[in-house]
């Protein structure tokens, strides 16, 4: 249908600094659950969401994406997370900065988050 618009085009993404745009929530055993509404267009959201049971789609992130996701702060860069991931996961995480890049622009398709600049 319609394909979103990268903004970001023509930036280097490992300098760009992630901001989450949902709300989540953190399991007992560190792991977070997204919680994405069904209904993000306004007027759609405005009359459908209040009446629906379920209002969001959950996403379980594993150990290494709750890891990314809680450091999406907006004042961390891309490559400074890849560097958090590799010291606090070590060889499990490896390839970090293709492994971040990547869930980062998972991310940014999916409306998950924004970036900083």
């Amino acid at each position: 249908m319609f394909k979103k618009k990268n903004i970001y085009e023509g930036l280097n993404l490992l300098d760009l600094k992630p901001v989450r745009t949902f709300e989540f929530v953190i399991q007992d055993d560190y792991k977070v659950t997204l919680l994405i509404p069904k209904f993000r267009d306004k007027i759609l959201g405005k009359y459908l969401q209040p009446i629906i049971k379920k209002k969001f789609f959950k996403v379980k992130l594993d150990t290494l994406g709750s890891f990314v996701w809680l450091n999406c702060d907006g004042q961390t860069t891309v490559r400074e997370l890849a560097e958090k991931l590799k010291k606090q996961f070590g060889d499990a995480a490896e390839p970090a900065d293709e492994r971040v890049a990547r869930f980062i622009q998972q991310l940014y398709r999916g409306d998950c988050i924004t970036f900083n600049i």
